[in-house]
């Protein structure tokens, strides 16, 4: 496959996993919705710290499309998504999701920009 079209296919699952983290993740956190204290409560947040929780998230998925704050930005997602499977762990629940997404983040930036491959596959 030439670069250019795994440039696109970079840019297309960045935008997805920007799209995922930065309006339905956050989604949640903004608004109401059923059952919505009882859930960030089992996990151990008030409804209060998840406004902020969601404002950071959002924040880090645009930093993620812009190209001089990607790298950071990759770092950053890496560090909530943790915290996310942490407390999906701690409460036992399923934690595969954050792992997965966070291996998306890695893979999309490396698909725009083939120095993270090279750094990752390097002898």
């Amino acid at each position: 496959m030439s670069q250019s079209k795994l440039t696109i296919a970079g840019w297309v699952l960045s935008a997805l996993v920007a799209a995922f983290l930065g309006l339905a993740s956050a989604y949640g956190k903004f608004f109401d919705f059923p059952n919505k204290a009882e859930m960030f409560s089992k996990m151990g947040w008030a409804t209060d710290s998840m406004f902020y929780v969601g404002i950071v998230e959002v924040l880090i998925a645009v930093l993620f499309l812009i190209p001089r704050t990607a790298f950071i930005a990759a770092i950053l997602l890496t560090a909530y998504l943790g915290g996310a499977t942490a407390a999906h762990v701690r409460v036992n629940e399923p934690f595969f999701f954050p792992i997965i997404i966070g291996v998306l983040v890695w893979v999309a930036l490396g698909l725009r920009d083939p120095r993270i491959f090279g750094i990752v596959f390097s002898r």
